[in-house]
């Protein structure tokens, strides 16, 4: 999965520093790229108008999305995105994350 941050401007620097503290606080830098980009093509397909703009892609399942524009959220809101994005809770109680199958009992990464 890949966090790209669409902006031109200095300002927008604390959102990149939040999207990676945020990764860090949650153990997924590792596994989360994080890219800044000015790419026109990027920002005319997903009809960025304001910056800063968050983008989550997945190419495994050709998703991708502007999550937040012209804001720059809290770190307990991009938390939250990243914890609804990659992990749920199952049925036992216990948290999975998106590549466990069936159950947590089952890993398919």
């Amino acid at each position: 999965m890949k966090v790209k941050i669409y902006w031109q401007w200095d300002e927008s620097q604390e959102l990149l520093n939040k999207v990676n503290n945020s990764l860090e606080d949650l153990w997924l830098s590792d596994f989360m790229e994080v890219e800044v980009t000015l790419d026109e093509n990027l920002k005319n397909e997903l009809s960025i108008s304001k910056e800063p703009a968050l983008i989550i892609e997945e190419e495994a399942i050709d998703f991708k999305d502007t999550i937040f524009e012209w804001i720059i959220p809290s770190d307990e809101e991009i938390k939250s995105m990243f914890i609804s994005i990659i992990w749920w809770w199952d049925e036992w109680g216990s948290w999975c994350s998106s590549g466990w199958c069936g159950t947590c009992a089952t890993w398919c990464g």
